[in-house]
């Protein structure tokens, strides 16, 4: 037992003894010990029962002796170090002050009331700046100036748009021309040829707006954010906010422009909408807001360029409530790849370009950070599953064939978040990952895309988010075909409907009131939006008033 014989002056060897009786013969052990002990006096015990083949009879009382002898030596010599440190106080040997800064330095360092405090990082002190602003006179101010930053981005993507058009148009009729040559006096390597000139031009042109773009919308962020610190600081030598409300106002030249041309490129279909008040929990009863709308998801994220009262007390409202805890969400159905390339997710970050964030990350910056997060998790996840051998048993073999061929990719059901600050009606958006059995229909209670929505629901009740969109149908577009499937319909909604239900969400947060936004497709019919609102009241025990008459 004796190790570790290159130790400084102050350990020292220690003998223990332990006398003990087997049958007839009585026995000694002698151990010499090392102090202070650095391995744990369970493992010595046991090493000790097993080296000398002591009886199991004899374990406890050798653990108790070992335990005490331990203890009782461990504090002699702490006493022994003591005496001696008072010692050399009294002789002189040790500088007092010295000691005593040390003591005060350590004290110092894990003492909490004197720490020092956190320095605020200028993301926190913008934030305080911004909500303190749009609750005051000044808001009006904040809004112009965003409306103003938001039509120029706008004008420059419709300048995008049109040099984008025009070079798609002359490359179309100069392919025309080399197709009508083609056999006569060019050849396929020259259509080639011709084809990836026009492939390479296309896209030099889009990397250039795409670096424009990026470019002012930096410089938009830098003054924006400047611009509301300086506001900031002049309000509070100034009492008159008065004055500081005429200096951004909305230009009429802009607005009555924005309003032509949003008028010719979007015009508002009827939306229908159907709203019911419910009550959820076992005993303590929270009323909750349901409501029904048909039209598209992308319109609760577009500004409208046309300076209407709705669209600015959108505008408002959504400000308003950025830093609080009454957020607006919104779940978006996206496939199993984190990118902003194809389909709702290219027209998504189209609408999020369309006004700069002056808050959070852009939609690129935000996805990069995603996928760091998905290969880590693909890691852990990985590590994990060779450990545990008998999770691929149970049925996960595909899964994790399909996480190995590309561990950027999501599963069914999983989901990720990004927030904004520059959507209509929308603070963070949950892209849901779903796969084709939500377009068939045929689906359960335990499918992933019901799963992953009962999980966006929790997050919602533990993050404030007190408003929350989701697609109906678990489709963003419905093509007329399926809409003859109406018993596949009524199931899928069955099962939505019931998941929601199932949540408690009354009982997670103390009856905070929420509102749950049902969203179905501009291509449903009214009909159809008729059925799915008569479903509403008979699956949610809905509020209704009681009429009593009395007779005289």
């Amino acid at each position: 037992m004796k190790k570790n014989k290159g130790k400084a002056n102050s350990e020292a060897d220690k003998e223990f003894v332990f006398e003990f009786k087997a049958g007839r013969h009585s026995c000694v052990l002698k151990v010499p010990l090392v102090f202070p002990v650095q391995e744990n006096v369970n493992d010595l015990h046991g090493r000790l029962m097993l080296l000398h083949k002591i009886p199991c009879y004899i374990e406890n009382e050798l653990k108790s002796a070992l335990t005490n002898f331990v203890e009782q030596e461990t504090i002699q010599d702490f006493d022994k170090e003591a005496e001696f440190a008072l010692q050399r106080l009294t002789t002189g040997d040790a500088d007092i002050n010295q000691l005593t800064n040390a003591w005060a330095r350590s004290y110092e360092e894990t003492t909490l009331e004197h720490s020092c405090p956190e320095e605020p990082s200028w993301d926190e002190d913008f934030a305080d700046v911004y909500h303190e602003l749009i609750h005051s006179p000044a808001s009006d101010t904040l809004l112009n100036l965003e409306h103003n930053y938001f039509v120029s981005i706008s004008e420059l993507i419709s300048e995008r748009d049109m040099e984008i058009k025009k070079l798609q148009e002359r490359q179309s009729a100069e392919m025309e021309k080399v197709m009508h040559e083609l056999g006569n006096t060019l050849t396929d390597q020259d259509v080639n040829a011709v084809a990836s000139q026009h492939f390479d031009a296309q896209q030099e042109l889009e990397n250039k707006w795409a670096s424009e773009l990026k470019q002012v919308t930096c410089i938009q962020k830098q003054e924006y954010q400047e611009w509301v610190i300086k506001l900031h600081q002049d309000l509070k030598k100034s009492s008159n906010s008065s004055q500081i409300n005429e200096e951004i106002k909305v230009q009429p030249s802009q607005l009555s422009e924005a309003a032509e041309s949003g008028s010719r490129m979007y015009e508002e279909q009827p939306q229908l909408e159907e709203s019911f008040t419910i009550h959820l929990g076992a005993q303590l009863k929270t009323m909750h807001n349901l409501r029904l709308v048909r039209t598209d998801v992308l319109d609760l994220c577009k500004h409208r360029r046309h300076g209407s009262s709705g669209a600015k007390l959108r505008r408002l409202q959504t400000a308003l409530s950025l830093y609080s805890s009454s957020l607006c969400g919104l779940v978006l159905l996206v496939d199993n790849r984190v990118n902003s390339y194809s389909g709702i997710k290219r027209d998504f970050a189209t609408v999020a370009k369309e006004c700069t964030d002056f808050h959070f990350l852009c939609l690129e910056e935000q996805l990069e950070d995603v996928q760091q997060l998905v290969l880590y998790a693909r890691a852990e996840r990985t590590s994990k599953q060779k450990d545990h051998t008998e999770v691929l048993r149970n049925g996960n073999e595909d899964k994790s064939k399909n996480v190995e061929r590309n561990p950027t990719n999501l599963l069914p059901g999983e989901f990720y978040i990004s927030r904004h600050s520059n959507l209509s009606e929308v603070h963070a958006v949950f892209h849901l990952c779903v796969d084709d059995n939500v377009r068939s229909g045929n689906i359960t209670a335990r499918d992933p895309a019901i799963m992953g929505l009962r999980n966006i629901l929790k997050v919602c009740c533990t993050h404030d988010i007190t408003t929350v969109t989701v697609p109906l149908l678990l489709v963003h577009d419905m093509s007329e075909v399926r809409m003859l499937y109406v018993f596949i319909i009524q199931n899928l909604i069955r099962q939505i409907f019931a998941s929601l239900h199932w949540f408690p969400m009354a009982s997670w947060d103390g009856g905070i009131s929420r509102t749950v936004q049902f969203l179905v497709p501009k291509s449903i019919s009214e009909e159809m939006f008729y059925q799915l609102s008569n479903m509403l009241p008979q699956i949610f025990r809905v509020s209704s008033t009681l009429t009593l008459t009395s007779k005289h």
